[in-house]
C-alpha cells in the first residue's frame, strides 16, 4: 500500500492535520506535491539510490518531501533541527547528500547555506540567499508520477560511544514504489492499526519511529495528527477533536501527561484510543501502571532500533504479568550472551543479541559494524539484560553508557572531547544521572586542572563553553568534580564507577 493508492477512493480524506494551525493535506494533495517533488529531483540529476537531506522542523512539507524521496527511489537522510552546522555538516558529507531542504527557522540554516555550497539548496516557505524556494521549484513540474518510480528508504543516522554518527543504509531493491513493508505489517498485526486509522504523532519527524509510524499510516490510507511541539494537555485535546485512535510516545510524555492537574485529566475520555506505543527509553514501572490504569490495557511497548537487528514487543495485558518488560521477539531470535559471544541460560545478565534481523553494514564505518556482530553473525544494539524461561526480555543498561533525556540519545564522548579541550580541564567523564521527568541528565564530572578552584564559578564557565560549541541538547545540566577520575593504569577509565554512583549502585567521591 501507498499513499498514492488512496487517491481514487478518498482524495479528500487528510492524510495530514497539523496540530496547531489546523492546515490540512489531503490525499490528493500529497499525491500531486509528491509527484512535483519526485520530478524536482529527477531534474537535478538524482537517479535511484542517490540522496536527499531533510532538515526541517514538523510541518506539512515534510512528509511531502520524503513521499517525493521515496516513489523517486532516493534514499531521504532526516537531520535533527538542533544540531550545530558543522554536525550537520558531517551528516551530510558522509551520506552523500546531493540536496538539502531546510525549514527557514532552523538556527545553522545559513551557515550551512554558506558552507554546502555543492548542494542543491532549497527552503520551504519564503526562502531567502543562497537557497531556493522548494514549493516555487516544484511547482513548475506536472503532477503526475515520474516514469520511472521505484521504491526508496530512509537513510537515518544514530551514534555510538565515538560521538560519531553512523548511517544506516538498508539497500534499495528496485521494487515497485508501492511495494509492502516490514513496518505496515507490524502496524497491523502486532500494534492493531487500520485502514483510516487516525495517529497522533507528538515528537520530531527527524526520530526514526515517529517518521516511520507517520509514512505506515498514510500508506494504510490514514489521517497523521502532526504536533509542532509536544504539550501535555494539547494532547488529550487533540485526541478527542480529532478523534485519535492510535499514538507514539516515549515516557517521559507520559510523565508529563500524569502530571496534569486531576480536573484536565477527569475530563479526558480516554475510550477513544486503541493503540499507544511507546519506545526510546526505559518507562519507570510506576508510570507505566499509572498510565495503562488511566489509559486501559492499549498500550504497547516495542525494544529495536534504527539499526533493524530484531524487535521485541509486548501488550500491556503481558506486561501487567511481566512488569518491567520489554517483550518477547517478533522480529529475530532473541539471544543473551556472554563476553564471548556464547548464549546465557535464562535469568543471566549478558549482551543482548538478535538472529536472523535484517541487518547491513553501518555505512562508510567497517570498525564499527564489526563490533556489533559476534562471531555467530548475530546482531546487538549494545544493551545488556536478561531473558525469563518464558522469552521475556529485561533490559538492565544501556548501550556503552549512552544518555536518554526524555527520550533523546546523548553520547559522552563527544560531549567528552570537547571538553577535554578546556584550559582549566584536565580530565572528564560524562554520565546519565538520574532525573524525575526526563529520565536522566547530562552531567560533566571534571578533574580540574592543578591550580584552579572546584565549584560553581567553575562549572557555570564549563557550561558556557560548552552551548557554544554543542547543540543545547548535549550540553551538561550539571558539573560536579573529582579529585582524580578513577583510571586503571593503562589509562582506562572506570566510568562505570563514577555512573554507578549517581544511580545508588556504588559509592564514588564526587563534590
Amino acid at each position: 500500500m501507498h499513499p498514492a493508492s488512496h487517491v481514487t477512493t478518498t482524495p479528500d480524506r487528510p492524510a495530514l492535520i497539523m496540530a496547531g494551525t489546523g492546515e490540512t493535506t489531503t490525499y490528493l494533495e500529497l499525491e500531486h506535491r509528491s509527484n512535483q517533488g519526485a520530478h524536482l529531483f529527477r531534474s537535478l540529476g538524482l537517479k535511484v539510490g542517490d540522496v536527499v537531506a531533510i532538515l526541517m522542523e514538523n510541518g506539512p512539507r515534510f512528509l511531502e518531501v520524503a513521499w517525493a524521496a521515496q516513489r523517486a527511489g532516493l534514499y531521504f537522510t532526516c537531520i535533527p533541527t538542533k544540531l550545530t552546522a558543522p554536525e550537520v555538516e558531517y551528516i551530510l558529507n558522509d551520506c552523500g547528500a546531493q540536496a538539502l531542504i531546510v525549514s527557514p527557522d532552523i538556527e545553522s540554516a545559513d551557515e550551512l547555506g554558506a558552507r554546502m555550497d555543492r548542494l542543491s539548496l532549497f527552503m520551504s516557505a519564503e526562502a531567502r540567499d543562497p537557497f531556493h524556494s522548494y514549493e516555487g521549484e516544484r511547482a513548475h513540474f506536472p503532477v503526475t508520477p515520474i516514469s520511472d518510480q521505484a521504491a526508496g528508504s530512509d537513510m537515518l543516522y544514530t551514534s555510538g560511544t565515538s560521538g560519531r554518527p553512523k548511517g544506516v543504509k538498508l539497500p534499495i531493491s528496485g521494487s515497485a514504489f508501492d511495494s509492502e513493508i516490514r513496518m505496515e505489517v507490524v502496524c497491523r498485526e502486532l500494534f492493531g492499526f487500520e485502514p483510516g486509522c487516525i495517529y497522533l504523532c507528538p515528537a520530531p519527524l527527524y526520530h526514526s519511529a515517529p517518521l516511520r509510524f507517520s509514512m505506515t499510516v498514510q500508506r494504510l490510507g490514514g489521517t497523521v495528527v502532526l504536533m509542532e511541539k509536544f504539550d501535555p494537555e494539547a494532547v488529550l485535546t487533540l485526541i478527542e477533536k480529532y478523534g485519535v485512535t492510535c499514538a507514539q510516545f516515549v515516557p517521559t510524555h507520559f510523565i508529563r501527561m500524569l502530571r496534569l492537574p486531576d480536573a484536565v485529566r477527569k475530563r479526558f475520555d480516554p475510550s477513544l484510543l486503541k493503540s499507544v506505543i511507546h519506545a526510546s527509553a526505559p518507562c519507570p514501572v510506576p508510570v507505566k501502571e499509572a498510565m495503562i490504569a488511566w489509559w486501559g490495557p492499549v498500550i504497547h511497548e516495542f525494544y529495536s532500533g534504527t539499526e533493524p537487528v530484531g524487535m521485541c514487543h509486548i501488550t500491556s495485558q503481558e506486561w501487567l504479568t511481566h512488569k518491567g518488560s520489554v517483550g518477547r521477539a517478533v522480529v529475530g531470535i532473541l539471544h543473551i550472551c556472554d563476553d564471548e559471544g556464547e548464549p546465557l541460560p535464562a535469568r543471566t545478565e549478558g549482551s543482548v543479541y538478535f538472529e536472523g534481523g535484517t541487518w547491513v553494514a553501518y555505512h562508510n564505518d567497517e570498525a564499527k559494524t564489526a563490533e556489533v556482530h559476534n562471531q555467530h553473525g548475530w546482531s546487538t544494539l549494545g544493551d545488556v539484560g536478561w531473558m525469563d524461561e518464558e522469552g521475556y526480555l529485561y533490559l538492565t543498561d544501556r548501550k556503552s553508557f549512552m544518555i536518554i533525556s526524555g527520550g533523546v540519545n546523548i553520547y559522552p564522548q563527544e560531549v567528552e572531547n570537547l571538553l577535554i579541550g578546556h584550559p582549566k580541564i584536565a580530565d572528564v567523564a560524562v554520565v546519565g544521572a538520574p532525573h524525575e521527568e526526563m529520565g536522566e541528565q547530562v552531567v560533566a564530572v571534571v578533574q580540574p586542572m592543578p591550580g584552579f578552584t572546584p565549584g560553581p564559578e567553575l562549572g557555570q564557565e564549563i557550561i558556557e563553553f560548552s552551548r557554544a560549541h554543542l547543540s543545547h541538547v548535549k550540553v551538561p545540566r550539571r558539573v560536579d568534580f573529582m579529585d582524580e577520575l578513577p583510571r586503571h593504569a593503562t589509562g582506562k577509565l572506570y566510568k562505570r564507577l563514577i555512573r554507578d554512583a549517581y544511580w545508588g549502585k556504588a559509592e564514588a567521591k564526587i563534590v
